[in-house]
């Protein structure tokens, strides 16, 4: 059993956090929703993508008549800002055990013109009527526990405004994938961290959405740096998260052409593997 994290003195519960206030959508029409998007999740001034596919996912949560993301796959067509947003969804087929939708998060440009920033396709089921049957082959990152892991308060205070999410989480990475910090990258492509949310929030699918997207790119293990923006992502939630820290890993084995793929597993406190994803990311090379 991986230790635990130290928690705030008051925490927040599922339903009742700002997460939970941040991805809320305001139902305008059916089909259609609302959202003015944190700046508290932005990196730079780009909105996170985690932050994004969880604002959608909420959106098909409420569209359609299953209850959890089972399967996500986003295409990230533009930059999306913090500000008004309006989400649109629509119902592909519905049915005993899954049902499909797809959803795209519109914006005003500076010209008034409105732009998509994100497409879904997303299957949603519900995870607490699956079978407890499991044969994997599968195994957990095994890093130092939290107490020796590094997080972002630990290393110089950054730009003011540079990165608003770090304040959101509760990230602690792997001293073995810190070298790029160091200016001494590995070369390997990974990062492993302990993931939570800062005020003390279990995590549920919907942050599992934003797990997957929220620790630095395996990039800076390359010895590259700059944003790397996802092109599409991918997200599988096999399972409802024990409450706890989870551990986050996530590894590239081919950078190529300036993209690189990022394979991420999340594994909660009771070592059982929650969510996968895979997302192409555009790196600048040079």
């Amino acid at each position: 059993m991986p230790e635990a994290a130290s928690a705030p003195a008051t925490r927040a519960t599922i339903g009742d956090s700002e997460f939970d206030r941040d991805t809320s959508v305001t139902r305008r029409a059916p089909g259609v929703y609302d959202i003015d998007l944190s700046a508290g999740w932005t990196i730079i001034s780009a909105v996170n993508g985690g932050y994004l596919l969880a604002v959608l996912g909420r959106a098909l949560g409420d569209a359609l008549p299953h209850p959890d993301p089972f399967t996500v796959s986003a295409h990230y067509l533009t930059a999306s800002q913090p500000g008004p947003a309006v989400v649109r969804t629509e119902t592909v087929r519905t049915g005993r055990t899954l049902s499909t939708g797809q959803a795209s998060l519109f914006q005003h440009d500076d010209e008034g013109n409105e732009v998509e920033r994100i497409r879904v396709l997303a299957s949603y089921g519900d995870l607490d009527t699956l079978p407890d049957d499991v044969r994997t082959s599968a195994k957990a990152p095994v890093f130092p526990p939290v107490g020796e892991c590094f997080g972002p308060e630990d290393g110089p205070a950054p730009v003011e405004g540079s990165s608003a999410i770090a304040d959101r989480l509760m990230l602690k990475l792997d001293p073995a994938t810190l070298g790029w910090a160091l200016g001494q990258p590995s070369g390997r492509g990974e990062m492993r961290a302990w993931f939570g949310l800062a005020d003390g929030r279990d995590a549920d699918p919907l942050s599992l959405l934003l797990a997957v997207d929220a620790l630095p790119p395996t990039a800076f293990e390359l010895g590259l740096k700059g944003w790397v923006p996802t092109v599409e992502l991918t997200v599988h939630v096999r399972c409802r998260p024990a409450p706890g820290p989870l551990r986050v890993s996530i590894a590239t084995r081919n950078l190529a052409g300036g993209f690189l793929e990022e394979d991420a597993e999340v594994w909660d406190s009771a070592d059982r593997l929650v969510a996968q994803s895979r997302q192409l990311a555009r790196v600048r090379l040079g």
